[in-house]
């Protein structure tokens, strides 16, 4: 197996893909094994396992035939693992600052709905003039794209273009006030 596996890692380090697949086949079960019992979880576990084989195709021309392969890959799935393990870690912490953000500014929905309305007519605020003369002609004055055109010498597609444009800045405001 030893002479047999420094054949195909040779021949992989030289880019043979059919190699590259010999070696897939070879380790993946064991290698999933392995994942899944570290982490309970099989849809995760082919995951890593899919970016493992990735990474070593990509970095095939440093492999050392001469080195023990398994150890090699192995080190590498269980360091994948750890940093998957710490990524879920750091998740579940966001998430619980989150909430408890929430938590501590909850208000009455009135208080909601008014301090959203403060926050889209601030992000209004910060747009171009044009784009708010274009939302406040559409929204408070229900206008449709033709009569914003006609009344501002500009094409529809132009009208168009530039409430999705503003749409996207308030959307995008609106998040980042979220955040904090």
């Amino acid at each position: 197996m030893q002479k047999f596996n420094k054949e195909l890692l040779t021949r992989l380090s030289a880019g043979d893909r059919d190699a590259f697949n010999a070696l897939y086949h070879i380790y993946r079960a064991p290698a999933v094994r392995f994942c899944r019992s570290i982490l309970k979880d099989s849809v995760e576990s082919e995951n890593i396992i899919q970016d493992v084989f990735i990474k070593v195709w990509n970095k095939r021309h440093g492999i050392n035939p001469e080195l023990n392969f398994t150890s090699y890959l192995f080190t590498i799935i269980k360091n994948r693992v750890f940093d998957h393990l710490k990524e879920i870690k750091k998740n579940s912490l966001l998430k619980e600052r989150y909430w408890q953000n929430l938590e501590k500014y909850k208000v009455s929905g009135e208080d909601v709905q008014e301090e959203r309305l403060f926050k889209v007519k601030k992000a209004i605020e910060q747009l171009s003039e044009k784009r708010k003369e274009i939302i406040r002609l559409n929204y408070e004055e229900g206008k449709s794209y033709e009569e914003i055109a006609s009344q501002l010498k500009i094409s529809k597609n132009t009208v168009k273009n530039q409430l999705v444009k503003a749409k996207q800045i308030i959307r995008k405001q609106l998040e980042i006030a979220l955040m904090f």
